[in-house]
């Protein structure tokens, strides 16, 4: 006996060592890259951020040269006299280059500038919140998918445990030590279970595809995690999440770009001042050449000029309460994650407690069964008893983690960065830079953007 158990220890050693190791699990930094790189609403809203981007080149714009062409023909026919029959025909043709430079406006431009500016920072804040969701997008389908594994697993082990305990029932029920009733009531269980079975391979089957969606991929083995660090003092959480979270820094960016638009719209009532230049040359030769200035502003544009005035400050009045509900969301959030956390731990604790006791509970009541002492329905309860507590420990366990992660959303630190994922993140400053002087499309900066536009499409 001993030899062949040896040998069957050394054929073991043997396969392993040919088949290798077995694949790595998945951990959930591994998941959360994977939902980093594949999030097709990261890029969405990366697009959306270039395209904040270029309102600030647009608005830069218009307070650079003008310069446009035009080119003309004309055909004349004209007739000697009124009493002559006889016509006289012409045809001419000129082509035209003018430039005009804004050169004063009240600042209402560069105001306008400013703007687009304090907006390119709302939404880089945007994107920030955006990456938040992705990634608890995916903590949350990785937790469902180890909870439903788990489950499967547990109503698995649930069926195997009622059929011996039916088959215990019939063997009793053949001796006439219990009655047909007990048996029937073993093979109610049975069926039930094999009910809630078939239930748990099609939650396990949505969890699979909700993590396919969140993730880009589908599941393979996942790790076991622990719950995330995070803060313990809750009001130097909410403290930090006023002065960090995207959505209140998105909302600050919004209250200053209002400001600036209510300075806008009373430069609009400045005077402005141009200049413009002309060269013409037409088919016989001759050349035209102009260069004027002008000056002027509004003086009455039947109240349009005060109501857009007055629009720009209700708006500014609007966005500053919805900074201030802002903050009074993010706020609560942090509030009801900590309270989330903490009924989580206690779940865990309490489900750990209810676990040993119950398995003790069920042990006693099956030795007891087997000496007449309790009957197969005190059997099956204590076994629903045992499998509920274990279900409530896999859920409260994987409710923990997820809170532990609300923890760290309803802060703003739920980003690639916090969590050290390694991953090649996404520079918002990037594309800023390359379009915020406005490139001409030959320059040299412009031939560089086209080149990172070409690349951000492969």
């Amino acid at each position: 006996m001993t030899m062949t158990l040896g040998r069957l220890f050394a054929t073991m050693c043997i396969a392993l060592t040919v088949l290798g190791s077995p694949a790595r699990a998945d951990s959930l930094a591994d998941v959360l890259r994977d939902a980093y790189h594949n999030s097709g609403l990261l890029d969405q809203n990366r697009a959306l951020l270039r395209a904040a981007d270029e309102d600030v080149a647009q608005s830069l714009a218009a307070l650079r040269t003008v310069v446009t062409w035009q080119a003309q023909a004309a055909y004349v026919a004209t007739s000697a006299n009124q009493s002559s029959s006889s016509l006289s025909d012409d045809l001419s043709s000129s082509i035209s280059v003018t430039a005009s430079l804004l050169l004063h406006d009240g600042g209402a431009s560069a105001l306008a500038t400013e703007v687009q500016k304090e907006l390119v920072l709302q939404t880089r804040e945007g994107l920030v919140q955006v990456e938040q969701e992705v990634l608890f997008r995916a903590v949350d389908a990785f937790m469902n998918v180890r909870r439903q594994s788990e489950f499967l697993a547990l109503r698995r082990s649930n069926v195997g445990v009622i059929a011996q305990e039916l088959r215990a029932a019939e063997d009793r029920f053949e001796v006439g030590e219990v009655t047909r009733t007990d048996v029937a009531l073993a093979e109610a269980r049975r069926a039930a279970a094999q009910s809630q079975l078939a239930a748990a391979e099609g939650a396990l089957v949505q969890a699979n595809e909700e993590f396919r969606a969140a993730v880009g991929r589908a599941p393979g083995r996942l790790d076991v995690v622990t719950p995330a660090a995070v803060q313990q003092n809750i009001e130097e959480a909410r403290a930090f999440a006023v002065r960090r979270h995207p959505n209140i820094i998105g909302a600050q960016h919004g209250v200053s770009a209002a400001e600036l638009n209510i300075r806008r719209a009373e430069a609009a009532l400045n005077p402005r001042l141009s200049l413009s230049g002309t060269i013409g040359l037409t088919d016989t030769g001759d050349s035209t050449q102009s260069l004027g200035i002008t000056y002027g502003g509004t003086v009455y544009q039947g109240g349009q000029l005060k109501s857009v005035i007055r629009q720009a400050q209700a708006r500014r009045d609007a966005s500053r309460s919805t900074l201030l509900i802002t903050t009074q969301g993010v706020n609560q959030n942090v509030g009801n994650a900590y309270a989330v956390l903490r009924v989580a731990r206690a779940s865990s604790e309490a489900s750990g407690l209810q676990v040993r006791a119950a398995r003790t509970a069920f042990r006693g009541v099956r030795e007891e069964a087997t000496l007449g002492a309790r009957t197969t329905l005190d059997v099956l309860n204590a076994e629903q008893e045992l499998l509920d507590a274990q279900a409530s420990t896999i859920s409260a366990q994987a409710d923990e983690v997820v809170a532990s992660y609300r923890v760290l959303a309803s802060m703003g630190l739920l980003t690639a960065d916090h969590l050290n994922l390694g991953v090649q993140g996404y520079d918002p400053a990037a594309y800023y830079n390359l379009v915020r002087e406005a490139p001409a499309t030959y320059s040299q900066q412009g031939q560089a953007l086209d080149r990172v536009l070409r690349s951000i499409g492969d």
